[in-house]
């Protein structure tokens, strides 16, 4: 039966004297919507890099896909982290290419892959988003929305089953970023993905949500629904859900 896709087990980390991450253990089932949130340098962007092997932490055990990630060699976590779709808080789209040409960038280690196939799944992703008609235009001529939804179909590029939030709605007006909420739950709906959202807006996090966990000095404090958690009996967890 699948169920977890991911698992984290007492993961702790530090730089230096500063312990980031102290305790924090956590796991996300196959097709659900977990989202993070904390105060501005808790720890949560450092989370999601130690899930992908990109930060090596100092203790606890990371299990992706049924495989302890510490055990994997490099191409193997490579070929691991394609299952694994990220849309940054930037975008992170390069500037340099057109639409297409950043849709086609995470395929070019399928080299046998045929230009038609190629093709296709450009267009696919694109439509997933909305903007098919922006093949050849440059992302300097798209809006922070576009752009947003363009980082997104690379996401999705290659059909992965986690995705990766990292402040996905930020810099954004609130109709735009509500469009990019529900299109969240859309690819989740459409795919069945599983994604980690870190996110500080809070419509956000109530349209997306199937679980949400907070972390507060490098510890999960609080775990639930987002309902649950509006009604929690602890005021600072409280406090996240309340827009001042």
């Amino acid at each position: 039966m699948e169920s977890k896709v991911a698992q984290i087990d007492h993961l702790k980390k530090s730089f230096g004297e500063k312990e980031v991450l102290k305790d924090i253990s956590l796991q996300i089932e196959k097709g659900e919507n977990l989202v993070i949130l904390g105060k501005s340098g808790t720890g949560k962007s450092v989370l999601i890099q130690c899930l992908i092997g990109l930060i090596e932490p100092d203790d606890g055990k990371i299990t992706l896909f049924d495989k302890d990630i510490s055990t994997l060699k490099e191409e193997d976590l490579n070929t691991l982290r394609r299952k694994v779709g990220f849309l940054f808080q930037s975008a992170a789209l390069y500037d340099s290419m057109t639409v297409r040409e950043n849709l086609e960038f995470p395929l070019r280690h399928l080299k046998t892959m045929p230009k038609e196939e190629v093709e296709a799944l450009v267009t696919e992703a694109l439509k997933n988003v909305g903007l098919e008609g922006t093949l050849d235009k440059m992302p300097s001529e798209l809006s922070g929305g576009m752009r947003k939804r363009v980082g997104l179909a690379r996401a999705l590029i290659l059909k992965p089953e986690i995705i990766l939030y990292d402040e996905p709605t930020t810099g954004l007006d609130p109709i735009t970023s509500r469009e990019i909420s529900y299109l969240i739950l859309e690819v989740q709906k459409k795919y069945n993905t599983s994604s980690i959202i870190i996110t500080h807006d809070i419509e956000c996090v109530e349209i997306t949500s199937n679980h949400i966990m907070i972390i507060k000095e490098g510890l999960a404090v609080a775990e639930g629904t987002f309902t649950e958690l509006l009604k929690s009996n602890d005021e600072w967890v409280r406090s996240f859900f309340h827009k001042s």
